[in-house]
């Protein structure tokens, strides 16, 4: 997964506000975030009327909510364009496809190791698109198919970088490949992918479970 430590490209702890119903798993999710680096808790919440208005206060730039019933799945559907991206913790797969309609950016099973949830709190701050690959087969397997054109082990090396950032100069440096190399390899995991852009190929490779941002 990328390790991004800003939304704004400087040296700074993503902000996370955590929402969960339960009081006990707020102060857990707590300590798990305390465990992690680059990202820090800054305030949590019930999923309840005040959300909006105690998010605005603190300013996160990312909320990690337990979605533990059906009643918070509307109630994020209700908020979500009110508030900053979201990474949801399912306790259930059956919640995947709702998750996803109400406006979660990111999705993980809630047993999901910390350092996993730290580094999807990261890409969901910078308003990435994060699955974990085992749930990807819940969510619309209408809109997720595979590639009709598998990628190669080049491609597919080209991919983990262009999830990092890397440019088609720093990615030629990493593989020991031209600059023109790369730039084929870019294209052809494009047009596989059915994306328009190198931004949307890590989007769309993502969802699949391509790579894990």
């Amino acid at each position: 997964m990328q390790n991004v430590t800003s939304v704004s490209g400087d040296l700074e702890d993503i902000r996370v506000f955590i929402v969960a119903r339960n009081a006990f798993a707020r102060v857990g999710l707590r300590a798990l975030l305390e465990s992690q680096t680059n990202v820090v808790a800054i305030g949590d919440s019930a999923p309840d009327a005040t959300l909006p208005r105690q998010v605005e206060l603190v300013q996160p730039h990312a909320l990690l909510w337990d979605l533990e019933w059906e009643a918070d799945l509307e109630q994020l559907a209700l908020l979500s364009a009110e508030i900053p991206p979201v990474l949801a913790l399912l306790s259930d797969s059956a919640f995947v496809s709702a998750a996803w309609a109400s406006g979660a950016l990111g999705l993980l099973p809630r047993d999901a190791a910390p350092s996993r949830i730290a580094a999807a709190l990261v890409a969901v701050a910078q308003r990435l698109t994060v699955f974990e690959p085992s749930l990807v087969a819940a969510l619309l397997p209408e809109r997720l198919r595979p590639p009709e054109e598998a990628l190669t082990n080049r491609e597919r090396e080209v991919l983990i970088l262009l999830s990092e950032g890397l440019t088609n100069k720093s990615i030629a440096l990493r593989l020991g490949i031209s600059e023109n190399t790369v730039k084929f390899h870019v294209n052809a995991i494009m047009s596989k992918l059915g994306a328009q852009s190198r931004t949307e190929a890590v989007v769309r490779a993502a969802r699949l479970g391509l790579i894990a941002l």
